[in-house]
């Protein structure tokens, strides 16, 4: 990813959370920074984006993120459980408004018959004001076509679109 990257939904995403006056911080495991490259394309990014981690190995989602050793080891690392948890995970320790996580196999290995190469989750924290019992997390499973990098690619795309329909779905 370089600074000829397209800036139109990054720039969706800054407008909504300057308007709203939230954070976001990402914890990225199969995107390795894309997301946060994205995001930071976008000039004054420092506005509202807090962190980027890339949190590839198993011990790097525990000690970074909190995700417990039990969800790895049941579910493996592209699972619901596991992009939930790190969702939460960068959200809360990230002290932000809203995490987005994602875990998938881009390829060109990797693939099983229950997660194939282009499997990918991707996770949204939102962490509702103290006391008032909003905050949750979503995940939602794809599987993308496409060689590595656009399997990455088409990761980055989803998870701001995502993000941005559930901010907007939130302040509804």
């Amino acid at each position: 990813m370089n600074d000829d990257v397209d800036r139109e939904l990054p720039m969706e995403v800054a407008d909504v959370l300057r308007e709203q006056d939230e954070t976001l911080a990402v914890a990225e495991s199969c995107t390795g920074g894309l997301i946060g490259a994205a995001i930071t394309a976008v000039p004054g990014a420092s506005d509202y984006f807090e962190a980027g981690l890339t949190t590839y190995a198993y011990g790097a989602k525990r000690r970074e993120l909190g995700v417990s050793r039990e969800a790895l080891d049941e579910h493996g690392a592209v699972s619901e459980p596991v992009a939930r948890e790190m969702a939460r995970g960068v959200r809360d320790v990230c002290d932000v408004t809203w995490g987005v996580a994602t875990t998938g196999i881009a390829g060109p290995t990797g693939g099983t018959e229950e997660n194939p190469v282009g499997t990918v989750y991707i996770g949204v924290a939102y962490a509702g004001p103290w006391g008032s019992e909003a905050s949750y997390a979503t995940v939602s499973r794809y599987v993308f076509d496409g060689d590595r990098t656009d399997i990455r690619a088409k990761t980055v795309d989803r998870a701001l679109e995502t993000l941005f329909e559930t901010i907007e779905r939130t302040r509804q």
